[in-house]
C-alpha cells in the first residue's frame, strides 16, 4: 500500500487524494517529530509561568479573557472538543473525514501549533486503522476555522462520541479505538484548540473537486466536440490561430481538444448542404471559451489550493524565536472565494453542455435528425425527458452558484463577528460537481446517439471510439423507446470513473 509521510513543509494534492480516496498509510518524518518535539517544550515552558497566554493558560473565543490554573487545564482542553463537537445533519462523506483528518494532521506536525507529538501519531494511527469520525453536514461558519466537524474528529481521538470503523459500520469510538490498540489521548495545554482550528474541511473539498474537474473539463470537450459533429457543425473555429489572438490559455486547450477528437471527422463542414447556415449556435461555436474560462478558473483555484496545502493555519501560532502569538490565519476567505467561483464555472458549463443537448433533440435546430432524436417520433418519445433531467440539473446548479462566501453570520457573542462560510462553499461545489457529471453524461448520450444517425457519415476515430466505448460499457444505441433511467446511470459511470476520457486519449494521445 501507497505511504504518505508527512514532514514539516506540508503536504500535496495528490497526498490528500491518496489518504482520502486510497486509503494510503500515513507515517511521520523524523523531522515532523523533532518539530513537535521542539514546540512543545515551548508550550509546557509558557505553561509553567504565572502569565496568562491565549490558549495555553486562558479561555478560548470570548471567553479568552479568565486565567485557568493548572488543575483545570485538563478539563479545559477535553471541554472545548465535546462542546463545539455540536454538528447536526446527514453524515459527511468518508473521503471528505479522511483528508480533514490528514490535513489537520499535516498542520500540526509544522512545528506551530505546540501539540505533543504522541497526539500527532494518535491521528495519524487513527487514520492507518481506517477508523472515520462521524463528521455532520452543519456546524462550520468557516472562520476559526471549520470547528464543529474538526472538533468531531477530535472526539474520536479521545475515544468519545462515534465513529466508523473500516468495516462501515458506526459504533462507539472507544470500541474501535481499543480493538486497534490505539490509546485515546488525554489533551494537555493548547491541544484542544490546535485540533480545530483550521480550514481543512474546506481545502480538503477543494483539493478533491479539482481533481474532479480534470476530468470533467476533458469530458465536456469531448462531449461538445461530439455534439459539434453531430450537429454537422464546422471545426475551422477551433483552428489554434483564432484562438492564439485571444490567448487565455484555458481557451486555447479547450479549443485543442475539441480539435484533437474531431480529427478525421466525415461529420464537420456540412454547412452549405441540404440546410446551409453561415456559422453555428453559440452553444457550438464558443464552447472553448466558455470550457476555457472554466479551466482558468480551475487553474487559480488550484494556485490557492497549493498555497493552503503549504500552509500551518492555528491560533495562537508557535514562532521559532518562542513566542506563542494570535493570529487571523484560520480565515477561509481564500479557500471559500474559489470554491465559490468554481461553482459558477461548473453552472456555466453545465448550462452550455444544456443547450447543446436540446438543439440535438429539437427538429428545427438539429440540421436532419429525428425530433428526440426517437426511432417513431409520436409513437417514441425518444430523449425527450433526458433532456428535462438535464434541466433540472443545470437549475439547480444556478442555485448552487449563488455564493457562500458573500454571507457572513456573527458569531460567539460578535467577537467572531465576519465569517467566511467557506464549508458551505464547499459543500454546495461537491453537489455542483456531481450534477455536472450528470449533465455531461446526458450530454454524451444524446450525441452519440446522435452521431449514429447519421447514416451514411463517418465520424472521427476518436467519436467513434467513444460510441464504441460507451456501448460495451451498457449504454444502448439508438431504437425504441425503452426504460431510459439504466441508459443514464451507465453513462455517468462512464463519464465519473473517467472512462470518457480514457477512451479518447487511446485515440489521440492525452488530452490538455
Amino acid at each position: 500500500m501507497h505511504t504518505v509521510v508527512v514532514g514539516t513543509s506540508g503536504v500535496t494534492a495528490s497526498d490528500v487524494l491518496a489518504v482520502a480516496r486510497d486509503g494510503a498509510r500515513v507515517e511521520l518524518a523524523e523531522e515532523a517529530v523533532a518539530a513537535l518535539t521542539a514546540a512543545r517544550e515551548i508550550v509546557d515552558a509558557l505553561a509553567a509561568k504565572p502569565d496568562p497566554v491565549y490558549g495555553v493558560s486562558t479561555g478560548f473565543g470570548a471567553l479568552a479573557t479568565r486565567h485557568i490554573g493548572q488543575e483545570l487545564r485538563t478539563q479545559l482542553q477535553r471541554n472545548i472538543v465535546r462542546s463545539h463537537a455540536a454538528g447536526m445533519g446527514p453524515r459527511v462523506e468518508r473521503e471528505v473525514v479522511r483528508a480533514l483528518m490528514f490535513l489537520r494532521l499535516k498542520t500540526v506536525c509544522s512545528g506551530h501549533t505546540g501539540v505533543r507529538p504522541e497526539v500527532a501519531q494518535t491521528m495519524a494511527d487513527l487514520l492507518n486503522a481506517g477508523i472515520t469520525p462521524v463528521v455532520h453536514e452543519y456546524g462550520s461558519l468557516g472562520c476559526s476555522g471549520d470547528l464543529a466537524p474538526l472538533s468531531h474528529c477530535a472526539l474520536t481521538l479521545m475515544g468519545e462520541g462515534e465513529a466508523e470503523g473500516p468495516d462501515g459500520t458506526v459504533r462507539p469510538a472507544g470500541e474501535l479505538l481499543a480493538e486497534h490498540g490505539i490509546t485515546p489521548v488525554e489533551l494537555r495545554e493548547k491541544e484542544g484548540l490546535a485540533l480545530l482550528n483550521g480550514t481543512d474541511g474546506m481545502l480538503g473539498m477543494l483539493v478533491m473537486a479539482l481533481a474532479d474537474l480534470d476530468t470533467l473539463y476533458k469530458s465536456a470537450d469531448i462531449t461538445a466536440a461530439l455534439s459539434l459533429e453531430a450537429l454537422l457543425g464546422t471545426d475551422k473555429v477551433l483552428a489554434p490561430e483564432l484562438h492564439a489572438i485571444r490567448p487565455h490559455p484555458g481557451q486555447g486547450a479547450a479549443a485543442a481538444n475539441m480539435l484533437a477528437v474531431l480529427k478525421g471527422s466525415g461529420l464537420t463542414g456540412h454547412h452549405q448542404d441540404d440546410a446551409p447556415r453561415v456559422q453555428d449556435a453559440y452553444s457550438v461555436r464558443c464552447a472553448p471559451q466558455v470550457a476555457g474560462a472554466g479551466r482558468d478558473t480551475v487553474a487559480h483555484a488550484r494556485v490557492v489550493a497549493e498555497r493552503e496545502l503549504a500552509s500551518a493555519v492555528d491560533n495562537p501560532v508557535v514562532l521559532p524565536d518562542g513566542r506563542v502569538e494570535s493570529n487571523g490565519n484560520f480565515h477561509g476567505a481564500p479557500v471559500a472565494y474559489v470554491l465559490d467561483f468554481l461553482a459558477i464555472a461548473a453552472a456555466d458549463l453545465a448550462s452550455i453542455a444544456e443547450r447543446r443537448t436540446d438543439r440535438l433533440l429539437d427538429k428545427n435546430r438539429s440540421h436532419g435528425l429525428p425530433p428526440f432524436l426517437a426511432d417513431d417520433a409520436g409513437v417514441d418519445s425518444g430523449l425527450m425527458i433526458a433532456q428535462y433531467t438535464q434541466a433540472a440539473l443545470v437549475s439547480e446548479m444556478k442555485r448552487l452558484a449563488v455564493p457562500a462566501s458573500a454571507d457572513s453570520i456573527p458569531s460567539s457573542a460578535m467577537q467572531e463577528d465576519h465569517v467566511s462560510m467557506g464549508w458551505s462553499a464547499a459543500r454546495k461545489l461537491r453537489t455542483a460537481v456531481d450534477n455536472l457529471t450528470r449533465v455531461i453524461a446526458i450530454e454524451l448520450y444524446a450525441a452519440t446517439r446522435a452521431i449514429e444517425l447519421r447514416e451514411g457519415l463517418t465520424p472521427a476515430p476518436a467519436s467513434q471510439a467513444v460510441i464504441d466505448a460507451v456501448r460495451a460499457a451498457g449504454v444502448q444505441g439508438p431504437g425504441p423507446d425503452r426504460f431510459l433511467a439504466p441508459d443514464l446511470a451507465a453513462a455517468d459511470a462512464f463519464v465519473r470513473e473517467g472512462r470518457l476520457v480514457a477512451a479518447v486519449e487511446a485515440v489521440t494521445g492525452p488530452l490538455r
